[in-house]
C-alpha cells in the first residue's frame, strides 16, 4: 500500500480509502465488518462515510452506516488504526429526516458532529466534511452554471469559525468539502487565508475515466493551493469494471438495483466504458484496476475511494495499487477520452 499525508497535516492516509455507502443497505453488518478487516489487513488505514449513508438515503436506514462502523470500532478496539472521515448533509438535497434545520450553521454543524460521534462510538473525527454546498450549484450530473435565483447568504466565514472551535475542542482534526465547484473551493480558501481559519485540506468530488471534468478547473486549484482530492465513484458506479457488458443481467449490480441513478447510465457512458474495458483486456489488465490506476496516478489525488459489495471486488480494487500504466495504455486512454469526453459528469 502507498501512503501520503493529507496536505499540510501530519495525518498519513493510504492512497486507497474504503468507501462505505453500501453498509446497511447492500451489505449487512457482518459483511461490512469483513470488508473493514480486509481493507485494514491490506494496508488501508482510511475510511470514508457520511451521516446520510447508506445510499439511496431513506429515513428508515438513516445513520445505519455510521452505526455499523461504530460497532466495528467498539468490538475491534482499532480506532487508532483508522483515519476516519465522515460528512454532514446540507440543505441542497432536501433530506428532512436528517435535521429540522438543514443549513450549515454553528448549531447544526455541532449537532451533526455530536450525532456522528455518537453513532461512530468515537470521541473524535479525523476529517469532517460538508457533503455538498448549501447554496444552489451545478452538481450531480449537471454541467454549466444556470442558476438565476438563490436565497443563500454567504456564510463561509461562520462555517470556518465553527470548524476552528471544533478542532480546538478535539472533536474534529481536519475539515474538508465535497461536491464543490472551483468558486466554492476558492471562497473557503480565501476566508481561511484572510482570517487565519482552518482551510479545507481535502475536497471529495467525482473523478473517473468517464468523468474528468475536475481537470478543467479544480485540478489547478488543488495543485497550487495544496488541497488533496478524495476521488469518489472512480469506477463510475461499476460501469468501468465491465460487469454491465458481460451479456447477462446482474440483479445485484448497483445500476440495476437503483436505475434512477442516471448519472452513469447513459448510452454515451456505457459506450465509453466499453472502450476502456476493451483497452484493459487488450493489455491483460483488469478493467477495474486500469480505471483505478489511472486515478491514483494523478498528482492532485490524495486518496481514491473504493467501494465494494463483495470481498472479491474489494480485493481486486486493492490490487490496483500494484498496476503501473504504460505510455501505450495512457495514449489509449486519451484517445477514448477524446472520442467520449466526460459522458458521465
Amino acid at each position: 500500500m502507498n501512503y501520503v499525508f493529507l496536505p499540510g497535516t501530519t495525518t498519513e492516509v493510504s492512497t486507497l480509502c474504503l468507501g462505505t455507502m453500501t453498509f446497511g443497505r447492500q451489505n449487512t453488518e457482518a459483511e461490512a465488518h469483513a470488508q473493514i478487516e480486509m481493507a485494514l489487513d491490506s494496508g488501508i488505514n482510511f475510511m470514508d462515510t457520511a451521516e446520510m449513508y447508506p445510499v439511496p438515503a431513506l429515513e428508515k436506514n438513516y445513520g445505519a452506516t455510521e452505526k455499523i462502523i461504530g460497532s466495528w470500532l467498539k468490538k475491534s478496539g482499532k480506532r487508532h488504526n483508522m483515519v476516519l472521515a465522515t460528512k454532514m448533509a446540507g440543505a441542497n438535497r432536501g433530506l428532512p429526516f436528517v435535521r429540522e434545520d438543514l443549513r450549515y450553521t454553528p448549531a447544526t454543524i455541532r449537532l451533526s458532529v455530536e450525532k456522528s460521534l455518537n453513532r461512530l462510538q468515537t470521541d473524535y473525527i479525523d476529517l469532517f466534511q460538508l457533503h455538498w454546498p448549501e447554496r444552489k450549484s451545478n452538481m450531480f450530473g449537471q454541467l454549466g452554471f444556470q442558476i438565476s435565483e438563490d436565497a443563500w447568504e454567504d456564510n463561509t466565514k461562520a462555517v470556518l469559525e465553527t470548524m476552528a472551535i471544533l478542532v480546538s475542542e478535539g472533536k474534529i482534526r481536519h475539515f474538508g468539502i465535497s461536491n464543490e465547484t472551483p468558486w466554492g473551493l476558492m471562497r473557503f480558501l480565501e476566508e481561511s487565508k484572510k482570517h487565519g481559519l482552518p482551510k479545507p485540506v481535502t475536497i471529495q468530488n467525482p473523478y473517473s475515466l468517464v468523468n474528468r471534468t475536475l481537470e478543467i478547473g479544480i485540478s489547478e486549484i488543488l495543485f497550487r493551493e495544496k488541497v488533496g482530492l478524495l476521488a469518489y465513484s472512480p469506477l463510475g458506479f461499476g460501469i468501468l469494471t465491465g460487469k454491465y457488458g458481460m451479456g447477462q443481467y446482474q440483479q445485484e449490480a448497483r445500476l440495476n438495483l437503483f436505475p434512477n441513478f442516471t448519472r452513469y447510465n447513459s448510452k454515451e457512458a456505457r459506450d465509453a466504458a466499453a472502450c476502456y474495458v476493451d483497452l484493459a483486456n487488450q493489455h491483460g489488465i483488469s478493467p477495474a484496476q486500469l480505471a483505478l490506476a489511472f486515478i491514483q496516478a494523478q498528482p492532485w489525488v490524495s486518496s481514491t475511494i473504493v467501494g465494494a459489495t463483495t470481498l472479491g471486488q474489494l480485493s481486486e480494487n486493492i490490487g490496483s495499487v500494484h498496476v503501473v500504466l504504460t505510455p501505450e495504455i495512457i495514449s489509449g486512454i486519451e484517445r477514448i477520452h477524446t472520442k467520449f469526453p466526460n459522458p458521465a459528469p
